[in-house]
């Protein structure tokens, strides 16, 4: 397209959004590839100097195993989930605050553009329980394993994201919550970014993966738009499994709950999240109610 046509293609897109919140989760190759970092906080910031209110929420789960296998410990899983004790919780808040959501502000901040990096656990902000034991299956057998300080999420006090959001910064938020008693706990960043996306009564909902969105079972295309049942039955019968599950619960669970658009989109494609908001055709999935 002619640069005239993708801007007038853009501008309804840009008037419909200006003043509405937005939810962003980093994920993927976005965390751990610093030229894919880059390009997302680029668009970020566009989306933000044309009018958006932005919450950024991102993971880091392969950095927090890389940092504890510098410092000598090494990450013990079950079934496929991490064992979180408090030394590990010690090392993920080292790096989801101290590093990660440290130099998102930092990419921000070098595009023009001001941040606040936060926690969950900031103006209590996300308040979860401990998880319960979880049954697993390991080999032939199933055990009921304690994933030690992990969290699931109770509710969500929004004043704080919405007194920075007014005042015209992007917030970027670590997904550490904070308990009854005070205590820390690590949450998956999927769920978070649902629930504060509810809580803000965000417009949209962006979850950044490292797939083109919600395929068929084949693999081989991609669902452009898909109503939440239409998700769910996706996830019944197996053709969404795996990571996805937790990014796609998420979406769905935000859309039934009032969010009027979620979005899966591949984050490792130079602009994707301009190209899924700004163009009529999209490139990823789009999931409303």
């Amino acid at each position: 397209m002619r640069r005239e046509e993708v801007l007038m293609e853009a501008l309804p897109y840009i008037q419909q959004f200006h003043g509405r919140t937005i939810v962003i989760k980093l994920g993927g190759h976005a965390m751990v590839d610093p030229e894919i970092l880059e390009n997302a906080i680029r668009d970020i910031v566009l989306l933000h100097y044309v009018g958006m209110k932005v919450v950024v929420v991102h993971g880091g789960g392969p950095e927090i195993t890389e940092k504890m296998r510098a410092m000598g410990k090494e990450p013990e899983f079950v079934g496929g989930l991490r064992i979180t004790d408090a030394e590990t919780l010690e090392i993920a808040q080292m790096v989801l605050v101290g590093k990660i959501n440290n130099g998102i502000v930092s990419l921000i901040a070098r595009e023009g553009d001001r941040a606040v990096g936060i926690s969950g656990n900031d103006g209590n902000i996300i308040l979860a329980r401990k998880i319960s034991a979880q049954m697993v299956r390991v080999g032939d057998e199933e055990r009921e394993v304690d994933l030690g300080y992990v969290g699931e999420i109770e509710g969500v006090n929004p004043d704080l994201l919405t007194t920075l959001l007014e005042t015209g910064y992007i917030t970027v938020m670590a997904p550490i919550a904070i308990d009854r008693a005070g205590r820390n706990l690590n949450i998956n960043a999927d769920t978070a970014a649902g629930e504060i996306a509810v809580a803000l009564g965000a417009f949209k909902l962006v979850n950044l993966t490292d797939v083109d969105g919600v395929m068929d079972r084949e693999r081989s295309q991609v669902f452009r738009r898909l109503k939440a049942v239409e998700t769910e039955e996706l996830m019944a019968d197996g053709t969404i499994s795996g990571g996805m599950i937790p990014k796609i619960e998420s979406c769905v669970r935000a859309v039934k709950a009032g969010v009027p658009y979620a979005h899966v989109i591949n984050g490792n494609k130079t602009h994707s999240i301009l190209l899924e908001l700004f163009t009529d055709a999209g490139v990823g999935t789009m999931i409303i109610e």
